[in-house]
């Protein structure tokens, strides 16, 4: 018995022991953290003077943090009701914490609604609101309030708490608010805000910035969401939050770019830890994330924390606390004494503790009981920062992080208090590291197994099913796959989106039953709240990529790449096959829901006609990629190749348990648009214009009388092609020209209007048409082309008095009787330019057949048959837009690329924002005007750009701007160049090359590969150096292509033998022209150039000043710096000049780099002298040697070379490295130009 006692004190001992030491910390956050709630809210009041009634979201989720971590601790070591009673206690107080921010929410929903359609920061949700009421406390315009991270903070931590047992959600409503706020945040990739730090730009002038901190802490909220029951275990699908699955994987791609930049104005952030680790754990990739945590402790780290960023001022002794913002030139006054937070520490020795480095904790913990202070009665509190005191300013700037600093703003400060006792708590084993995470976000870092993707194929008829059963792959017809029903992906984003679902995953071989929901509700939508659900219809490749459960029928969808309505791309095969690779790349990098995904694809005869001259075949990419599907690995991906009904038991399968059988229960809409697709059948429509079978048999005479009415306005449509051509660049030009004189007048390609009919036939590929010089399509010199002017240009060239004696009359019976397209086309483009697109043409004597409906149906004519610039010109004249287009400028934009559209030389628009579809076309036609083929070609090669930047993001390196219209001109120049033809012919080349050609030339500029036309004995072909196979076959493609769009064979002199051969030796010229058009530049440029202005007063760059300010106003490593510096760079208009001008500040940088005490000084440095001095030192040296450069530049009466702005083209072309390269002889003039640096100087080039 007496053993018994003992036994029972000394347990009754350890507990109390226990006991207290929780008690210590029940005291600490009572003093500390809860003494600052209000009694009525219980949201936490800022301490700060002036703001006791405010209640910031970011402070108040980070504030509960640590009463629940107290609460879990309680939880698991309550030995009497009297700690459980305090555990509960604490419980509720997170509950009623965050269902009093919701309330503050929810009362501005309307703001939710109107910030979904807008994304303006007028419209965001506030950043703080009232303690005491909930209310607001200052304007929408008073405060910066657009802080995504904040609401995605409260998200995160509502799924966590949620996940930990917690109930804080009570009703349908809340659950349909909480889903709209995932639609608030979904589109965080793309949205600039105020950041953690709410002052956007550092400056603090209210310029909103794309935040990767932001970034991470919406893509965790999404993930965390995802598929969570708010009810807990009480909930039911109704409370499921649903996310788009492709809004988290742009999230991450996003972020994976910016890191570790924090923003344009922020080369890093302290912030970004909270990203790294807890509590976001955004980051998969253990590199990044380590060299993230590096560059914050290498640039930001202090004796007694971390600065939030670079030339911080907020509370150092020189910020002036009466003016709201800073003017640029000020924040240099702030470098080496920004305050250091210990708020950081508190973030590193978190990290050690979830990424279990014991030496990082005990490093950091050491250093951060040196900083906390302790009270009077014994409590530990962390302060909010430290500041240098304003006599040791100037000591601590000559010697950083040498002086004593003190302790200044909040103490303590709530945010770091509160992590301060979560790593108090982990360290004493109350809790541990990973019950601060219940939903396993820390893991996200671990390998996951290879994913492997589940491919159907069908055949949409049985002709298509017999082609590809004789290249031995076995696949079903479509009509012929029930129970499951295929529809295109469009259909899908109807049902998420118009509708609004509420669903539930599961994998089919789980047991799962549900009831019949009673109450309808759309995802996200309230009638009472006023909040419509998702805005947009896009659905992603993730979300097609799952089986869909709709009254007991399975839903499969095709992907959004396969929709024939959305644009002209998904016409060319080989498109498709290049997508189609890349697509299931990106399935099996990112899916991470259960199941495996399922990409279902349609072939039909549609897709193979006119390729390859025999529709009877399947192309062989299409097989090959076909067939390698069915090994069973394609371009890095494992697949397998089988039916859908194989799949059902391993897919991802969603219920849409709101399209119930009973119909009294499913809204009308959502019923009506369920039948019209259960019920759907694919119809085709005939067309308007004339086919073959039915064209009328005319007399000799009616033909003859035809033949000259349709000369007058025979090839009117290519002559309406593209203007990419700039008039200015010189080097095309006087390709041309040289071309020229070999080439005897005439067209080459359609005849000329005098021809008779018989001459014009049907082609499968249109034929080249060489416009004169003076053609204003080609060579235009303004912008403000109109209709009338374009009808002009028509009277112009075959007569004024004969084009308007023709009667439209006559020309709409006229498309009665001809069956060939390009007949069709040249008539409705007179039509379009007379009499407008709504004129009604009373075609066959039907009513309402307007000259837009035939330009439709030209259009569908030329996708079948492949007829790419025809297919540009009326998808142009049609205004025709992709949803991809906006896509694609985005993944641009937020990887900090900008984008310029238009010819530098007419008119060219900046891109700064991502924008919906018709307001990009708008912005481009803006620039290109009426030149429909243009317009076109800069959607498509701003869609290629987006693919490249996905998934082969080392092509843009130092490549900050992306000037569409260089981009254009350069592929006419490579053209030009590697096929021997002139600037025109090239142009016109151009608009004629299918979409992946054209796809494959952009990437083999960019790759910076070799093209040259090589003439062979037996055979013609494209080549390239440093090809793969993939890229081999769709060059050759390429090749092929142009030389079948030749119609007339030149017969070459020996002159123009010798001036194409010629080529060959402008491989430099060349590669500064491409490099200049792509404002490529090299690596860490901008950053030394940033040296370069502290050593002098400034740059002088054609007529713009880089000055020395810029250096007081910005970092070396600040985006904001390098976009000023790529600004003045880009008004130089001739690419190879500018690289030129880049070298010779590369030369500059050397000295800078390599003699510490120079002085460029005084005055300005010029830097175009510098290049025109080392042009003159060449021409010299040409002299003496008898070089190439003593036939032009070099002789005693210069002849003109080509070269630009007054250097020899030879010195264009001459290498950067050697005894006669580009370097050398400006190193030789940088002596010359200053002469103070002395003749010792050795420039070397690395």
């Amino acid at each position: 018995m007496a053993l018994h006692e003992e036994s029972f004190i000394r347990n009754m001992h350890s507990r109390t022991k226990t006991g207290v030491r929780l008690d210590n910390y029940m005291r600490l956050v009572q003093k500390t953290i809860l003494n600052h709630t209000d009694p009525v809210t219980s949201l936490f009041c800022s301490p700060l003077p002036g703001f006791t009634d405010h209640a910031w979201v970011r402070d108040n989720v980070y504030a509960v943090h640590a009463v629940w971590g107290l609460a879990l601790a309680y939880k698991k070591n309550a030995d009497f009701d009297e700690d459980r009673a305090k555990c509960h206690e604490l419980e509720q107080t997170c509950v009623k914490v965050m269902r009093s921010l919701l309330q503050c929410f929810m009362r501005q929903s309307h703001k939710v609604e109107a910030f979904k359609k807008s994304q303006l920061p007028k419209d965001a949700l506030h950043a703080k609101y009232s303690a005491r009421n909930w209310n607001t406390v200052v304007g929408d315009n008073e405060w910066g309030h657009l802080q995504i991270d904040a609401i995605s903070l409260y998200l995160l931590s509502l799924a966590q708490m949620t996940a930990s047992g917690m109930q804080i959600i009570f009703t349908l409503d809340e659950v349909a608010f909480v889903q709209n706020l995932v639609f608030y945040i979904e589109h965080a990739y793309r949205i600039p805000d105020y950041g953690i730090w709410e002052r956007g730009d550092k400056t603090n002038h209210g310029v909103t910035e794309l935040n990767a901190s932001s970034i991470g802490m919406a893509k965790a909220a999404l993930q965390a969401l995802n598929d969570l029951d708010l009810f807990g275990a009480y909930g039911s699908p109704n409370s499921v939050i649903h996310v788009m699955t492709d809004e988290i994987q742009q999230c991450q791609a996003v972020l994976k770019s910016l890191l570790p930049r924090e923003s344009y104005s922020k080369e890093t952030d302290a912030a970004l830890l909270s990203i790294i680790s807890y509590p976001a754990f955004a980051m998969e990739d253990w590199t990044q994330i380590n060299t993230t945590r590096a560059t914050i402790m290498n640039k930001l780290q202090g004796r007694y924390g971390c600065r939030r960023f670079l030339r911080d001022g907020y509370k150092t002794p020189r910020e002036d606390p009466n003016r709201l913002y800073y003017e640029p030139h000020e924040l240099q006054k702030f470098e080496n004494i920004e305050c250091e937070w210990p708020l950081f520490f508190c973030y590193f020795i978190l990290d050690g503790f979830f990424s279990n480095n014991k030496s990082q904790v005990q490093y950091y913990r050491e250093r951060l009981e040196e900083i906390v202070i302790t009270s009077e009665d014994g409590l530990k509190l962390v302060p909010e920062l430290y500041a240098v005191p304003s006599h040791l300013v100037d000591k601590e700037i000559t010697c950083p992080h040498s002086q004593t600093r003190v302790a200044a703003g909040s103490i303590p400060f709530l945010w770091a208090q509160s992590l301060y006792v979560l790593i108090c708590l982990i360290e004493e084993g109350f809790i541990q590291a990973a019950e601060l995470d219940p939903l396993n976000r820390r893991l996200c870092t671990e390998k996951r197994p290879d994913t492997v993707v589940q491919v159907v194929v069908l055949a949409e008829d049985e002709e298509m099913k017999e082609k590809l059963a004789a290249q031995g792959i076995e696949v079903e017809l479509l009509k012929n796959i029930e129970p499951f029903i295929v529809q295109p992906a469009y259909v899908l984003g109807r049902f998420f989106s118009q509708l609004g679902i509420n669903i539930y995953i599961f994998i089919s071989n789980w047991k799962c039953q549900l009831k019949k929901a009673k109450n309808f509700i759309f995802l996200g939508r309230s009638t009472k709240m006023k909040l419509s659900g998702r805005m947009s219809t896009d659905v992603g490749l993730l979300s097609t990529s799952k089986m869909y459960n709709v009254q007991d029928r399975i839903f499969v969808f095709t992907p959004q790449f396969l929709d024939w309505q959305r644009f002209y791309l998904t016409h060319d095969v080989n498109i498709l096959i290049d997508t189609m690779k890349a697509e299931l790349f990106y399935v099996k990098t990112s899916w991470n829901v259960p199941g495996r995904p399922l990409v279902v694809m349609v072939f039909s005869n549609v897709m193979i006609s006119n390729v390859a001259g025999d529709s009877k075949k399947v192309p062989l990419g299409m097989i090959g990629v076909l067939k390698k599907m069915k090994s069973g690995y394609i371009s890095g991906t494992r697949t397998i190749l089988g039916k859908i009904s194989d799949f059902v038991t391993t897919s991802c399968i969603i219920k849409l348990h709101y399209l119930a059988d009973d119909e009294s229960n499913i809204d009308p809409k959502v019923s009506e648009l369920l039948k019209s697709v259960l019920c759907s059948r694919m119809t085709e429509s005939g067309g308007i214009l004339r086919r073959s079978n039915t064209v009328k048999h005319s007399t000799a005479l009616q033909s003859e009388e035809r033949s000259r009415k349709y000369s007058f306005v025979r090839g009117i449509s290519q002559r309406h092609k593209s203007i990419m051509l700039d008039p200015n660049e010189v080097a095309l030009i006087t390709m041309r020209d040289r071309r020229d004189s070999f080439v005897s007048s005439g067209s080459t390609g359609r005849k000329s209007s005098t021809n008779t009919d018989e001459e014009a036939t049907p082609c499968s590929s249109p034929p080249v048409t060489l416009s004169s010089p003076t053609s204003p399509l080609l060579l235009r010199t303004s912008a403000s082309g109109n209709r009338l002017n374009l009808l002009d240009n028509a009277n112009n060239k075959y007569g004024t008095k004969d084009l308007n004696e023709v009667d439209c009359k006559d020309l709409v019976e006229m498309l009665l009787d001809t069956e060939i397209l390009e007949e069709q086309a040249d008539i409705v483009q007179y039509l379009w330019l007379k009499q407008g697109s709504n004129w009604d043409t009373k075609l066959g004597g039907r009513a309402e057949v307007t000259v837009r409906k035939l330009v439709e149906e030209l259009y569908q004519k030329a996708c079948h048959q492949r007829l790419w610039w025809l297919v540009r010109h009326t998808a142009g004249l049609l205004n025709k837009v992709t949803e991809s287009l906006t896509n694609a400028v985005t993944d641009l934009l937020v990887r900090q690329k900008q984008i310029t559209v238009g010819m530098p030389s007419i008119r060219e628009e900046p891109i700064s924002c991502p924008l919906p579809p018709l307001e990009l076309l708008k912005v481009i036609r803006a620039a290109l005007v009426e030149d429909e083929c243009g317009i076109m070609l800069t959607q498509e090669i701003l869609i290629y750009l987006g693919m490249f930047i996905r998934t082969e993001p080392h092509l843009f390196t130092e490549m900050l701007r992306l000037r569409v219209g260089l981009i254009i001109q350069i592929m006419i120049t490579e053209l030009a160049r590697g096929l021997h033809c002139s600037g025109e012919e090239a142009a016109t080349n151009v608009t004629n090359l299918s979409p992946y050609e054209l796809k494959t030339l952009l990437h083999h500029i960019l790759s910076g590969k070799e093209f040259a036309d090589r003439d062979e004995e037996n055979s013609e072909m494209i080549t390239y150096t440093e090809k793969t196979k993939a890229e081999r076959t769709g060059i050759m493609q390429l090749g092929k292509r142009i030389k079948d769009h030749k119609i007339v064979d030149v017969i070459k002199s020996k002159e123009e033998m010798n001036m194409d051969n010629n080529m060959d030796w402008l491989q430099w010229l060349r590669r500064r022209r491409i490099d200049g058009a792509l404002n490529r530049v090299p690596p860490e440029f901008y950053s030394k150039i940033w040296l370069i202005l502290r050593k002098c007063e400034g740059l002088l760059i054609g007529d713009r000043v880089l000055h020395q300010n810029l250096t007081q106003e910005m970092t070396t490593g600040e985006m904001k710096f390098a976009l000023r510096v790529e600004a003045v760079l880009n008004k130089i208009p001739d690419p190879e000049y500018r690289q030129l001008l880049v070298e010779a500040l590369m030369v500059l940088t050397i000295l800078a780099e390599n003699q510490t005490n120079v002085v460029l000084g005084p005055g300005l440095v010029l830097v175009d002298q510098i290049v025109h001095k080392a042009n003159e030192f060449f021409l010299s040296d040409q002299k003496e040697a008898n070089g190439d450069a003593v036939m032009c530049c070099a002789k005693s009466n210069k002849d003109p070379c080509g070269g630009t702005n007054g250097v020899c083209r030879h010195f264009y072309d001459s290498a950067p490295s050697g005894r006669y390269g580009t370097i050398t002889y400006m190193c030789r003039a940088v002596i010359s130009i200053m002469p103070h640096l002395g003749e010792d100087i050795e420039c070397t080039v690395s």
